[in-house]
């Protein structure tokens, strides 16, 4: 599995390099490598994807004057065709197994599910303040009773990294479905209105199924942010723990 810390940080740091300032990533750009690492591209592609297009950029600014780029998706494409380039590239190759460690051995995942507890517990806190519906308050309570028990274990050393990493993705799916169901349907028409306003500029270098994987995405994280929840997948845990 790819540290999907690492994953991020470095498509973040390309893309800042490669524009020539700081510009933090936006919410779309965030679900945007979300789905990139979902569907299983390579981070080498992405970063590919990424020199291309602005390759491609700089070619035309030195033609005459074109538009700042302000979002990761204006690499969407290129990405994309990077992904297949490297796919066809690799057909027939032998595949190399990596030596190093994985880094989800037990104690660093340990010290992921702890992290999750305790913002769990801590959101669960200020549910009023937040106007965290109470069943979703109680959801969370239960999700964190669950993440200290795996902590235990992985900390035991009885941990299966594979099922592990299902269990979190079906609590986390479990705890959306409940915001979804929970959220004002005011709030909810607002968060997808903004969605789609951001994708916008964006449509035409990305595929139908690609902008409602990114659109999914999006509200997402939108409502973890809300509640002050964490991501609870392994992709998610930090390179220090």
């Amino acid at each position: 599995m790819q540290n999907y810390y690492n994953y991020f940080t470095e498509v973040e740091e390309r893309f800042q390099q490669r524009r020539g300032s700081l510009l933090l990533l936006s919410t779309l750009d965030w679900a945007l490598i979300e789905t990139w690492r979902d569907a299983g591209v390579p981070l080498e592609a992405v970063l590919r994807g990424i020199d291309a297009a602005f390759d491609k950029h700089e070619t035309k600014q030195a033609k005459g004057r074109v538009r700042r780029v302000n979002g990761l998706a204006w690499c969407a494409q290129a990405v994309m065709e990077a992904a297949e380039q490297m796919r066809e590239a690799s057909m027939g190759a032998a595949k190399v197994e990596p030596a190093e460690s994985t880094g989800f051995e037990g104690e660093p995942v340990a010290r992921h599910l702890a992290g999750c507890v305790e913002e769990l517990t801590a959101a669960a806190a200020v549910a009023h303040e937040r106007a965290l519906p109470e069943a979703a308050g109680k959801l969370v309570l239960e999700t964190a009773e669950r993440l200290q028990t795996l902590e235990q274990q992985a900390r035991a050393g009885a941990m299966d990294v594979e099922a592990l990493e299902q269990t979190l993705r079906t609590l986390e799916e479990k705890l959306l479905a409940m915001l979804l169901a929970t959220l004002p349907e005011e709030e909810l028409s607002g968060l997808r209105a903004q969605a789609s306003r951001e994708i916008a500029p964006y449509r035409s270098r990305m595929q139908a199924l690609q902008i409602r994987q990114i659109e999914q995405q999006f509200l997402e994280k939108r409502l973890l942010e809300r509640y002050a929840l964490p991501r609870l997948s392994l992709f998610y845990m930090r390179s220090d723990g």
